[in-house]
């Protein structure tokens, strides 16, 4: 009654050009990124030595060095600075302990407790408002 398939399924051809990853690797990739985004931030706030482990990091998993610029201000609020920094922290070490990266989630707790110091810091500074900031 029904006539048999006589050509592959669209879903096997796919498949079978399309470069896939695994999911370590879009892991790697992610936290890369992120830490990418944090090394940026930190950079902008001058914390060379936070940087350079930031590096060391993204070096590690990208197998390059990252593109810096450091010492370069946009001359941004230094508190919206440090929020940025906080949730870029926060979202690296989301993916770092997912991917099971032990040196990565270090960096990254040790940069939300820096970041999160360093608002509550600004905070108690006359003249200072930080809505929202932890």
């Amino acid at each position: 009654m029904y006539e048999p398939i006589r050509t592959k399924s669209v879903h096997s051809m796919a498949d079978a050009d399309f470069p896939h990853r695994s999911r370590e690797e879009e892991l790697d990739i992610q936290l890369a990124g992120h830490l990418s985004a944090l090394l940026a931030v930190t950079d902008e706030l001058g914390l060379d030595t936070a940087a350079e482990c930031l590096a060391g990091q993204i070096a590690r998993l990208r197998g390059a060095s990252p593109a810096r610029r450091p010492g370069v201000t946009t001359g941004a609020d230094p508190a919206e600075l440090h929020r940025r920094a906080l949730a870029l922290a926060g979202r690296a070490l989301v993916v770092a302990a997912s991917r099971a990266d032990t040196a990565a989630a270090i960096i990254s707790a040790e940069r939300m407790d820096a970041h999160t110091a360093a608002l509550q810091e600004l905070s108690d500074l006359p003249g200072q408002r930080l809505i929202g900031a932890l």
